[in-house]
This record gives structure tokens, sequence and C-alpha cells, in this order.
């Protein structure tokens, strides 16, 4: 999905704020993005999840290494900028990491934030959803964190039921690209972009399909 990120970002998307929006405390997704957005605004509905990006962040003892990550990104990108210095301007280019819940209305309340230019979110919306109402209400909250005409991106599995994390058993709403592509027109976007990569390894740890990646814009 790196390649597809960095077409659509490169002469398609930008602006000022991004916010991301994706399951754990993952990072991988936003060394494309920090070319393109000057600031990113990361939200987070668990307390672990936003101390371990802080504690990336401040480059503190026992961080996650995300090196094999930059790695993938600049050999992608095929620049010869130095790993170390691409980390640095994306921890340069994450302003907040905020705690955000889903069963408020207004997901960052009491607090105020700009309206995006972009959303992207990664696999969360197919581990909060439990059903075709819930996803398309969790997206309308999306929408509202969005400028008119601001874009929003989704990646995540198609036609998954579940992952495994240790001995847990992670529940995934069960769905595919046309689902999403619908319930985004639904919400009031226009899909601009819809990719999906089938996945071409068995593994006992999870039962997806493929991955999935959709670009759209609100109207």
């Amino acid at each position: 999905m790196v390649q597809y990120l960095q077409f659509i970002f490169t002469g398609h998307i930008g602006g000022e704020i991004l916010i991301d929006l994706s399951l754990g405390p993952i990072i991988h997704h936003l060394y494309a993005a920090c070319e393109f957005f000057k600031h990113i605004i990361v939200l987070k509905t668990r307390d672990r999840c936003i101390m371990e990006l802080k504690r990336w962040l401040d480059t503190r003892t026992g961080a996650f290494h995300w090196g094999h990550a930059t790695q993938l990104h600049v050999d992608t990108e095929g620049n010869r900028e130095q790993l170390q210095d691409r980390e640095e301007k994306l921890r340069s280019a994450v302003q907040h990491v905020i705690k955000c819940d889903f069963e408020k209305e207004n997901i960052i309340e009491p607090l105020e934030l700009p309206l995006a230019d972009c959303i992207i979110s990664a696999c969360l919306l197919d581990v909060i959803s439990n059903d075709p109402d819930d996803y398309r209400g969790y997206l309308r909250k999306y929408s509202r964190l969005l400028k008119p005409k601001g874009h929003l991106i989704l990646m995540g599995p198609t036609d998954a039921t579940y992952f495994t994390v240790g001995k847990d058993k992670i529940h995934i709403f069960r769905h595919n690209e046309d689902f999403a592509k619908k319930a985004l027109v639904a919400e009031g976007f226009v899909i601009d972009c819809c990719k999906v990569k089938e996945t071409k390894v068995a593994s006992d740890l999870y039962d997806s399909k493929g991955v999935m990646f959709i670009a759209g814009h609100k109207k």
C-alpha cells in the first residue's frame, strides 16, 4: 500500500492538516504523508497506543524501532535520503497525539480541532464496527472532521473476520471494497481511487482475503 499512498499524494492530495485515525500505534503509512502535509494530528482510542506513540516521538528507551518501515518507504520512493533524517521529518510533522471516543458525536470532545485537508484511516473502522450501521455512522463522524472537498483515505482488510494478537482473537467486521465504496458514497463522498491487493500467503493469524485502498473526497 506504500506505492498507492505515494501515488495518490503526488499531484493529487496535500495541504496543511492531516488527521490519522488508525488501529494501534502504527506510523509506517505516515512516512509518505509527511511529505505533503505540514501538520499531522494523530487520534487514538486507547491510552496504551498514545503512550507507545509518544515514546517513539520522544525517542525514549524501549520505543518500537520503525527503521524497517522507513527503509521500505525510502526504497519504494527511490530516495537516498538518510533514514534518520526521514524519521526526524515525521516526528516534526506530528503536532498532536490525542485520545478520541467514538461513543461521542464529536469524537474529540471537549476539544476542537481545525478541519482537516485529509484523513487517513488504516484498519480502525474494521475493528470498531460491528455491523453496516456502525461503519456508516463512524464514517459520518470522520466526515465532520474534514473540510469541504477534503480527502479520506481508507486502508483495511477485505472479507476478514478476525486477526490474532498473542492469545487474543480480535473481531473484524466482514466487508469488501464494494460495501466500503457504497458506504462512502452514501455519506457524501466521491470515490477517486480503489485498489485491492489479494493475500497470497495463508496464515493462522488472520483470515483476510486481501487489502483494500480507497481514496475519496467530500462533496
